[in-house]
């Protein structure tokens, strides 16, 4: 399949970036002989620094598993993937484990805090697995910025669906990763809410300057974005950039049809 590019204004040259991860001829297949299923083939893109990067696809397009690898949750069956110019591919699985814990923040749907930390502690965890310290100073600039200071004592159960998706943010952000990954982000939320988190993921590249790779189902949420990729049976088949919420899904609705 060729790879479609659409840009709002063509006039306006985008400036390139560094590149923060790469993929190069990436597959992944599961199964064997005939019962094979190939997930992703022949996935090749780099993902530039600063940059909010949406990925979308209809169900089973491989836009998850393309997400997997890509944060070294996941090995690929062929090709490469590189973060910060290290090949992460022939990584053993402590070296994976380090490397996420060094280079890579995750926000996920379901929020995955623990209920028995309070907010804080949640943010905290990764670094004090990791035997780190955190930054006070940052720490404290982190939930104003995210808007839980007041509730850093509470524990998840007693936070709003929205207030807990602050918190994970805030835990994904704390290590300052080369890349964050946001997996359907706003999927268990209302729309109001929706609209606060991905302010908020939107300003972290903005004013933080923090590279941020979304699979998302919601044309409304891939409209924040700098650059969307979509997905269809494996493959990267159209790319839009700077695009409306009607764009995305008539870009979609294109998709969907192949």
């Amino acid at each position: 399949m060729s790879v479609l590019s659409l840009r709002r204004d063509t006039a306006t040259p985008v400036v390139a970036s560094p590149v923060v991860v790469s993929a190069v001829e990436v597959g992944k297949r599961y199964g064997e002989g005939d019962a094979h299923v190939d997930a992703l083939r022949g996935v090749s893109l780099e993902i530039e620094e600063a940059r909010l990067t949406a990925i979308m696809g209809p169900s089973g397009s491989g836009k998850s598993t393309l997400m997997h690898i890509l944060a070294g949750l996941d090995r690929p069956s062929a090709g490469s993937v590189s973060i910060d110019g290290v090949d992460i591919t022939a990584m053993n699985d402590k070296q994976l484990t380090l490397l996420r814990r060094a280079k890579i923040g995750f926000v996920f749907q379901f929020f995955n805090l623990l209920p028995m930390l309070t907010a804080e502690e949640n943010i905290l965890l990764p670094l004090s697995i990791a035997g780190r310290k955190p930054e006070q100073e940052w720490l404290e600039e982190l939930l104003e910025k995210v808007g839980i200071g007041d509730r850093r004592r509470h524990r998840p159960a007693e936070l709003s669906g929205g207030q807990q998706q602050r918190v994970a943010v805030a835990r994904a952000l704390l290590s300052r990763p080369s890349v964050l990954f946001a997996d359907e982000p706003t999927g268990n939320l209302d729309s109001h809410t929706s609209d606060e988190v991905l302010s908020l993921l939107r300003d972290s590249v903005d004013e933080l300057g923090q590279t941020t790779v979304m699979v998302t189902h919601d044309a409304h949420a891939a409209a924040l974005a700098d650059r969307i990729l979509f997905l269809a049976d494996g493959q990267i088949v159209k790319e839009v950039r700077e695009s409306t919420a009607a764009e995305v899904l008539a870009a979609m609705q294109e998709v969907s049809g192949r």
